[in-house]
């Protein structure tokens, strides 16, 4: 926008209608130049001008209902003698019923790169003592809290209101207050950074879908370890990441350059071909936002420390700032599909019974709906009722698509259950498959791959031991081959799409590709009619 000095009031109603079609296009966000002309001329506005333009944009963001925030001001050099400036204001609109914008980060790195401590930092607010005192709120087992390592899982929540200021747990907040006073929501995913644990840092990064990834290194080690490997993890999920170095306050400054000059190195490699974007101030850290969100080859770089907490506060404005991934429309149409819920954590609460933690991946879920969950060890599809849902550990009546949440299913006996599984709604009518084909690319491998081999697979939220049955048109697969593959499970089937991306791995072997083709059984053959006994079908 030029200027918006004194609107007549039929140009205001326009422009708040305009501001209320971008913030739904946005989900709740929006961008404002001021200053800035339609063809992106920067003109810049004088002293007056700006104050009278900021007041109008208060008085629309008001009438929607959203709160401003400057982002930065510049000036402009244009001829003439009065300093002209431009400033970009981030509008964002307080949620009605709950529909915080909900950003999902997974948090990747090698051991002890300082991946649960900065978590910590954020979202305690308080600063680390050096030796590891802010992140003993994030661990879930005992042997992590001995050990300092993490080995499960972890969730952690930080959230920015309508002004974009950070809400976490420094005002001795609970999870349920931060969520209602945050207008913006961004849940990291704390994965474990030990070799020993990959097979759950994989499962975390396939199942639990991402948005981004924040990849942790630290200053004094470089990348060590399984750094690059979790990188490579992240680009063949196309997970877009961005790199934070670090523990800054233990090296010299020239250190530091020479990490952030190692991991620019590989970043430009023919492999990755993306482009590092260093970030140094505040002016930086909004540019990054916004073009990390618009075009996946950005990288931006952050060095911090969670001692001293020296440039901190630049991750909190990009994570402020950073925009969804998929805007309104294509959220619109994953709605409209019909439900299923993938099955990631299995818990048993008291006074509550059986609760699944997951992701929906498609439709709408409400309170007390009737769902079947499957494919059990012989392939049969059970019943069974929504009885609550709670999201960020508030109550919600209903979860969209896309949504993270944990539903509560009353008296069900858990021990049917597994992760892996799917709840649908009963007139899908699930495909299931123990054989399938997938379009592989073999990324390691110490001999050749051939048929018989076992591996272990990764589909979505789905892991299990798989046999190659058939290599199409080769006897084996070296290092780097493409090849069609068909792989049967061991164990039981399992419900599977086609086009999911697949990873799978045995010691040093790994692999990745997407599913091609499915051997389908469908769950009616297999007895969901037995299960429920004759003419219950109809629901």
């Amino acid at each position: 926008q030029l200027k918006l000095v004194n609107p007549s009031q039929y140009r205001f109603e326009h422009l708040v209608t305009q501001m209320k079609w971008r913030l739904q296009e946005g989900r709740g966000e929006a961008v404002y130049q001021i200053g800035v002309e339609d063809n992106g001329l920067l003109v810049g506005l004088s002293e007056e001008e700006m104050r009278a333009s900021l007041k109008t944009l208060r008085r629309m963001a008001e009438k929607v209902g959203a709160d401003i925030t400057v982002l930065r001001e510049r000036e402009v050099d244009y001829d003439s003698d009065v300093p002209r400036k431009i400033t970009e204001v981030l509008v964002r609109k307080v949620p009605d019923n709950q529909q915080f914008l909900d950003l999902r980060v997974a948090v990747l790195g090698n051991v002890d790169s300082g991946k649960s401590t900065l978590l910590g930092v954020l979202t305690q607010g308080e600063l680390d003592n050096g030796r590891g005192r802010a992140r003993l709120n994030l661990f879930r087992h005992l042997h992590e809290i001995q050990s300092g390592r993490t080995s499960s899982i972890s969730f952690e929540i930080l959230g920015f209101n309508s002004k974009g200021e950070v809400v976490n747990y420094s005002d001795s907040r609970t999870a349920e207050e931060i969520c209602e006073s945050s207008s913006k929501m961004i849940t990291f995913i704390d994965l474990a950074g030990h070799h020993k644990y990959l097979k759950t840092t994989i499962f975390g990064l396939t199942s639990y879908c991402p948005d981004f990834a924040m990849l942790v290194v630290s200053a004094n080690t470089g990348i060590a370890g399984t750094t690059r490997e979790h990188l490579g993890l992240a680009m063949a999920l196309k997970v877009p990441f961005f790199i934070v170095i670090s523990k800054v306050d233990l090296c010299s400054k020239a250190t530091v350059e020479r990490t952030v000059k190692q991991l620019e190195r590989i970043l430009k490699q023919p492999g990755c071909n993306k482009l590092p974007l260093l970030v140094n101030s505040d002016d930086d850290a909004v540019t990054a936002a916004q073009q990390f969100a618009q075009s996946p080859n950005i990288t931006p770089i952050f060095t911090l420390s969670s001692v001293s907490g020296e440039n901190l506060d630049l991750l909190k404005v990009f994570l402020n700032i950073l925009p969804p991934l998929t805007n309104s429309k294509e959220q619109e149409e994953l709605m409209q599909q019909l439900t299923e819920f993938q099955v990631d954590e299995i818990y048993t609460v008291p006074e509550v019974g059986t609760v699944v933690g997951g992701t929906l991946s498609s439709g709408i879920c409400r309170e007390g709906e009737n769902l079947v969950v499957g494919p059990t060890d012989d392939g049969k599809f059970l019943r069974l009722k929504v009885c609550s849902i709670q999201r960020n550990r508030s109550a919600c009546r209903v979860l969209r698509a896309g949504q993270a949440a944990t539903l509560a299913l009353g008296p069900f006996d858990r021990s049917l259950l597994r992760k892996g599984m799917v709840m649908v709604s009963p007139e899908m009518n699930p495909t299931i498959c123990s054989v399938f084909e997938a379009e592989i690319v073999l990324l390691f491998h110490a001999t050749t791959f051939r048929k018989g081999f076992q591996v272990t697979v990764h589909v979505g939220n789905v892991r299990q031991t798989a046999i190659v049955e058939k290599i199409h048109g080769k006897d084996k697969l070296r290092t780097g081959e493409k090849a069609v593959v068909r792989f049967r499970f061991i164990k039981h089937p399992e419900y599977l799409k086609v086009g999911a991306k697949l990873l799978f791995r045995e010691g040093v072997t790994k692999g990745i590709g997407h599913v091609t083709d499915l051997q389908a059984i469908t769950a009616k053959e297999n007895g969901l009619e037995e299960s429920l006994g004759p003419g219950q079908l109809s629901f």
